[in-house]
């Protein structure tokens, strides 16, 4: 892993008065599987949410690829995070109204691929992570480690290069998340992408390359 595919330098991040991110500097790998960790409000979510280009940072600089995330638009950020980015929230953020096929065919609908294909590719996906029994299931009709496993699927629909996931095991008991941690890495392996995910488990940070562990805002 020497390709540098995220760098960070100096990126600093406030809500009002309180300063999430303190001058955050790190560098990131193709292919790397980085652990995010730290107590609750140490602004480990803030940063993956930063290196993803959902939130900007008041200073300092992000970029990936080569290019300035924290230059473009958030039109050009929206069609990165579509194209080559794949986010993974805790509680899965499915569209309640889909099903597990439709949302995890979402983002490629978007891009405007044929509906034929769209479907045809995120049942694949579905397959490969043990949930394609779940394709016409709705959200709600899901339990946590299913849903999470569709999420799964949403995120990894494009091949993306980079997997952002912010406690993606947090809400799920033991077996699940076991269960949703080995097909995240196993897709990740698949498909070569990085992986960017902040965990409180150490069992999770466990099976990273590298931890990043945060402290009021820098890293510690």
């Amino acid at each position: 892993m020497t390709d540098q595919l995220i760098s960070a330098r100096a990126v600093r991040k406030a809500y009002g008065r309180t300063e999430a991110l303190r001058g955050v500097s790190l560098d990131i790998s193709a292919g790397e599987k980085l652990a995010i960790t730290g107590p609750s409000g140490s602004g480990k979510s803030t940063l993956l949410l930063s290196l993803a280009g959902i939130l900007r940072p008041e200073a300092g600089e992000i970029s990936y690829d080569g290019r300035r995330l924290d230059d473009l638009s958030e039109a050009e950020r929206t069609r990165l995070r579509r194209r080559e980015f794949g986010v993974v929230l805790q509680f899965g953020q499915l569209v309640p109204e889909l099903t597990a096929v439709e949302n995890v065919a979402l983002p490629l609908m978007l891009e405007r691929h044929a509906r034929a294909s769209a479907d045809r590719i995120a049942r694949g996906w579905l397959e490969r992570l043990d949930a394609g029994a779940l394709a016409d299931v709705v959200p709600g009709e899901l339990s946590g480690g299913e849903a999470q496993r569709v999420a799964l699927a949403r995120a990894l629909v494009t091949s993306p290069r980079v997997i952002f996931a912010d406690e993606p095991t947090g809400a799920l008991d033991t077996v699940a998340g076991e269960q949703v941690l080995v097909a995240l890495y196993d897709a990740a392996k698949e498909t070569g992408a990085a992986i960017v995910m902040v965990t409180h488990d150490n069992r999770v940070a466990a099976r990273a390359d590298r931890e990043v562990r945060m402290l009021d805002g820098t890293i510690a």
